[in-house]
This record gives structure tokens, sequence and C-alpha cells, in this order.
């Protein structure tokens, strides 16, 4: 435990930022995680696609990742919310049923 009082102080600052903190990253990987499952469900994709990318954000305003890891994070999501809106849309094709068409027939040649 520190004695001076500038470093008392720098412990109570640094606690509390390391409270904001884990409460930053754990809301953002909340969010990422809750986006993935909807993916898998299919419900509010992009509602949860816009509140994860907004929580990377505030995540980097505030310092807590580095703003590329948060470009790349969400492009990872652009990447497989365009993925999952694409898979489910792909119907099977509906097979017709094949109708034989018989060859044409050549006249005979008649003889003469």
């Amino acid at each position: 435990m520190p004695i001076i009082k500038s470093a008392k102080k720098r412990v109570r600052v640094a606690s509390k930022a390391t409270a904001r903190n884990t409460k930053t990253k754990r809301t953002f990987r909340s969010a990422i995680k809750d986006f993935q499952n909807s993916l898998t469900s299919g419900k509010d994709t992009k509602k949860k696609q816009s509140k994860a990318q907004s929580s990377l954000d505030k995540a980097v305003k505030k310092g807590v990742i580095h703003k590329n890891k948060a470009a790349r994070k969400k492009s990872q999501l652009a990447k497989a919310a365009k993925a999952a809106a694409k898979t489910p849309a792909k119907k099977a094709p509906v097979k017709k049923a094949a109708v034989k068409k018989t060859p044409a027939k050549k006249p005979v040649a008649k003889k003469k």
C-alpha cells in the first residue's frame, strides 16, 4: 500500500478506470455474441449488428481497444451478416417434371 498521497490517489483512479474498462469490454463482447446468436436464429440481425458496432465505437472512444481492431471487428460483423443474408434466401431449385421429347421422324424415302 502506498504511503505518498499522490500514489494513493493513483491507486484509486486506476481502480476506477479498471472497473470502467472491464464494463466496456464486457459490453462489446456480449453485443458481439448476441449478434452471432442472432445470425443462427435469424432474428433482429440488423439491430444486433448496429448495437455491436456502436459498442465497438464506444470502446474505441474510451481507449479500451485500438481503432484498427474495432474496424477489423466491424468488418467481420458486416461480412458475417452479408453471408447470413445470402444463405437463407437461396432456396432449393424446384425440379419440374421432365417432358420427353420424341425425336422428329424423317420422312421415309419412296422407291421409284
